[in-house]
């Protein structure tokens, strides 16, 4: 229930905003209804994985959902612009827990192969929200008004602490804790600095401008003073001996280009479907399901696939059908048929590849360190879709910009073309950086 509400309110907003625009007005601050949550939930992520681990995760899973409706419920009652952004800020700080004290949560209860089966089913329930959301969005504003999309969380919301309070029960010791303070501040200015930075460089400003640069700046100051407050914390927010161990490490930066990747497809495939295809929005929507049945597979058997063979080998497998099912889109011509089944292909590439990095992730530290182990997977997945949505954004400004001074279908396919290769390189990345992953295999819920 908690993924749904994460998934779905990314996209359930964007068939509203017309109307919310035409309702409150400055359409120029309509990217920042997006961007703020966003920015909220990829900062706030590893400070609730380390809380998880401090307080229990039934309580900080409470804590969060319990802050997302209050932003829902505040964004229902905005009267500006600036007032929406603001709750919207709100919301995304209580949605940073959903997503990586579910996980959690699931790594506590079952082992490698059930993990894996349960991992597959939310993928498969994190896309089919994600391509219901604007369904449903334009389904409630037609039907009622702009406010009902965030007030339709509220049921779902306490749903979800009902279930976790009647049918999770957790086995914590309660004692005083020492919480972060300079570190959760420290990150969250510096992180905050940084991913607005990206932003703003893949946009409209310049990477070189004084404010970009003086963001990352006060980025490289701030996660500078992180580094060294975390040295000396007895309870790190961000634990640093998790950058020591390999099976924690390489996965997540391999997961890093991965991301990157996925955010390509998931931004530049339905420009390709409507724009160079023809087809209509819903066209778009229908593309993406084979990427989504294939991650479902790929998830479901990856847990097979870990006991059996190493993780190297499950990992590189996933990294290497991502590959092939990019460079089918680099090499396809105008068939939807070609792209359907590319994007199987790299669907069942990220199941494999994303599900079996979080199953090895959550297996290699003790159940004191899965929650900050699980939020700086999280983390790695938003950090990556964020940088890979501004670069690939400069990659493809600049590739029909100079193509010709109107955006024609032939300049449009030039463009897309080259974001298809770039997405086939990166993937080479991620396929070479996870054949360095440690020749290991997993046994109930540990590794060999």
């Amino acid at each position: 229930m908690a993924i749904v509400l994460a998934a779905i309110e990314v996209t359930i907003v964007s068939t509203a905003m017309p109307t919310i625009v035409r309702d409150l007005g400055n359409i120029h601050l309509m990217s920042w209804v997006f961007a703020i949550y966003l920015l909220a939930t990829a900062i706030t992520t590893p400070i609730y994985g380390k809380l998880a681990d401090l307080f229990g995760r039934k309580k900080v899973f409470t804590i969060g959902i319990v802050i997302f409706l209050i932003g829902s419920s505040l964004c229902s009652l905005a009267h500006s612009m600036a007032h929406l952004i603001f709750f919207r800020a709100i919301q995304g700080i209580g949605a940073g827990a959903l997503f990586p004290v579910s996980l959690t949560i699931i790594g506590d209860i079952f082992n490698i192969e059930e993990r894996a089966k349960i991992q597959g089913l939310i993928s498969a329930i994190w896309f089919i929200s994600g391509i219901l959301g604007p369904l449903v969005g334009g389904f409630i504003v037609d039907l009622l008004s702009w406010h009902w999309i965030f007030l339709i969380n509220i049921p779902f919301g306490l749903l979800s602490i009902s279930l976790i309070k009647l049918f999770f029960h957790e086995q914590f010791t309660k004692k005083k804790r020492y919480i972060d303070y300079p570190g959760a501040i420290t990150f969250t200015i510096g992180m905050t600095s940084l991913l607005y930075a990206i932003i703003l460089g893949g946009q409209n400003k310049a990477w070189i401008s004084p404010i970009t640069l003086s963001l990352l700046i006060n980025a490289v100051g701030f996660l500078s003073l992180f580094y060294f407050i975390e040295l000396k914390s007895p309870e790190p927010i961000l634990p640093l001996n998790l950058f020591k161990l390999p099976m924690v490490m390489v996965p997540n930066l391999a997961t890093f280009f991965l991301c990157t990747v996925l955010i390509g497809l998931n931004v530049y495939l339905p420009i390709w479907v409507q724009g160079v295809l023809s087809y209509k929005a819903t066209g778009s929507g229908i593309a993406l399901i084979p990427m989504s049945v294939g991650w479902t597979l790929g998830a479901f058997y990856c847990g097979k696939l870990l006991m059996k063979f190493s993780v190297r080998n499950t990992t590189s497998l996933g990294a290497g059908a991502i590959l092939a099912g990019c460079s089918l889109l680099v090499a396809m011509g105008f068939s939807i048929f070609e792209l359907i089944f590319g994007m199987f292909i790299i669907g069942l590439g990220f199941g494999l590849a994303l599900t079996s990095s979080g199953i090895v992730i959550q297996s290699s530290v003790e159940w004191n360190l899965r929650g900050s182990a699980t939020a700086l997977f999280t983390f790695t997945q938003a950090l990556g879709q964020t940088v890979g949505v501004a670069m690939l954004g400069v990659l493809f400004y600049h590739t029909v910009s100079t193509g010709s001074a109107t955006l024609n279908k032939e300049v449009l396919t030039f463009g897309l073309h080259n974001i298809f290769i770039a997405l086939s390189v990166i993937s080479v990345l991620g396929l070479f950086i996870n054949l360095w992953i440690p020749k290991q295999k997993l046994s109930g819920s540990k590794l060999l």
